[in-house]
């Protein structure tokens, strides 16, 4: 069973609690773009499964048919201990391996990116990682673990990593010796050349101190959030596919076809020599970091809100409700634009009025094909809703001019091209 629906309303709350405790307490850690971001990638993470093929989860009906022992007892006690515990373990090489391989570092990423610690941090997931992510759980379905079991334990997995996203809870004592706390998974978001790299558990922290990836957090050395090479945008596309695209003009200009298959496998920070030559990257001074930041007129801030609110409605509505895979790719799509759009005005792009319009034109058409498809009356009435407030929103919105970047935070030179995180020369971890 996947608890994870469950937990939302918990969730929210907390986010809540925590928002106004940061503001009680004159430490606030929340910023609404930063925030926005994280959870617009939530949403579509959430979403993916309307456009996924459930690859990994064939695979696995393979293994459990053919390959496996003997299906465990999935009432007994036992079964659920070494599920719990193999589930960690089997994410610890997971994540472990998310940050040391540039393909997988690429689908991981994103859940990085934030330059704030807080909860919403928490919910900042990918959508790319049914590519190879499933692999790393084949020897559970071997050794004969029910799937139900597996999914159960990995949403507990997943809640568990929730609370731990916050800079208000100290070090817990005795407890950080055996658990994932949020003062040791600070440091695994940190990206402070002493924190870089370690303490990848998502439950125990066990594995870390066995096998040489732990950290503790030091009182001398803040944590610095977010990744070497910063985005300094709030699209979610981008967010998405940016070490893609950086692997995939990396491997095209490599001259030695050897180089061009390495670029996908290779150890994250690694590039062909040529190409490192012919278009170098500098690495970015730490001391020098500032937060991305540009402006947010009131209304846009207001606007943005109003999106966050539109796109959860509809992942709730795709989540509840029966309709054919080209249907869901478009309300996925739908979802996907809204996000995207949402960011330009939080950018201060000045595109960013003609591409919404855009948008709301495409949604037009999307509920008058709706219409005719036998769409819910209701989710019809809804929509029209939105576009109207949409609409009505629309005189108010002023995106600021985008503020000229500090050159000081910048990690690249004005000749060079933007840093990825597979591009920065990361230092190697040494077990």
């Amino acid at each position: 069973m996947n608890l994870v629906v469950y937990a939302v309303p918990f969730f929210i709350l907390a986010m809540l609690l925590e928002l106004g405790y940061g503001i009680a307490r004159k430490r606030n850690t929340y910023r609404l773009n930063d925030g926005i971001s994280s959870l617009f990638l939530g949403t579509l993470s959430q979403a993916r499964r309307f456009v996924t093929l459930g690859v990994g989860g064939y695979f696995y009906y393979l293994v459990t048919e053919y390959f496996s022992l003997p299906l465990m007892d999935a009432s007994h006690w036992f079964t659920w201990v070494l599920a719990m515990v193999l589930y960690d373990f089997c994410y610890y090489w997971l994540h472990r391996l998310g940050h040391e391989r540039t393909i997988l570092w690429a689908a991981h990423v994103a859940h990085h990116q934030s330059e704030d610690y807080n909860l919403t941090t928490a919910l900042r997931q990918t959508s790319t990682g049914f590519l190879l992510g499933w692999v790393f759980y084949i020897p559970m379905y071997l050794l004969g673990i029910p799937a139900e079991v597996v999914v159960t334990v990995g949403s507990l997995n997943l809640i568990y990593q929730f609370w731990v996203h916050t800079e208000h809870v100290p070090k817990l004592g005795w407890y950080e010796w055996i658990f994932v706390t949020p003062s040791n998974h600070r440091v695994h978001h940190a990206q402070n050349d002493i924190y870089m790299d370690r303490n990848y558990g998502g439950l125990f922290i066990i594995w870390d101190r066995l096998f040489g990836t732990f950290q503790e957090e030091l009182d001398e050395e803040p944590p610095v959030y977010g990744i070497r090479g910063p985005l300094r945008s709030w699209n979610p596309l981008r967010a998405l596919t940016h070490v893609y695209t950086d692997m995939a003009r990396d491997s095209w200009r490599a001259r030695d076809w050897r180089d061009k298959a390495r670029v996908w496998w290779a150890r994250t920070g690694w590039r062909p020599a040529d190409v490192a030559a012919r278009y170098p990257r500098e690495k970015p001074d730490l001391s020098r970091f500032s937060k991305y930041d540009p402006a947010i007129a009131p209304a846009v801030a207001w606007y943005a809100f109003f999106q966050l609110l539109a796109v959860v409605a509809l992942l709730h509505f795709m989540q509840n409700s029966e309709f054919s895979y080209p249907q869901g790719v478009v309300l996925w799509a739908l979802m996907l634009a809204t996000t995207v759009t949402t960011a330009w005005w939080l950018e201060g792009s000045e595109g960013a009025r003609r591409r919404d319009w855009l948008r709301l034109a495409a949604t037009a058409g999307i509920l008058l094909l709706g219409w005719h498809g036998g769409f819910d009356p209701g989710a019809l009435l809804a929509g029209l809703g939105y576009l109207v407030l949409n609409a009505l929103f629309m005189p108010w919105l002023r995106a600021p001019r985008p503020q000229a970047p500090d050159k000081g935070s910048e990690p690249f030179s004005a000749d060079s091209e933007p840093l990825s995180p597979a591009d920065l020369g990361r230092p190697p971890h040494t077990a």
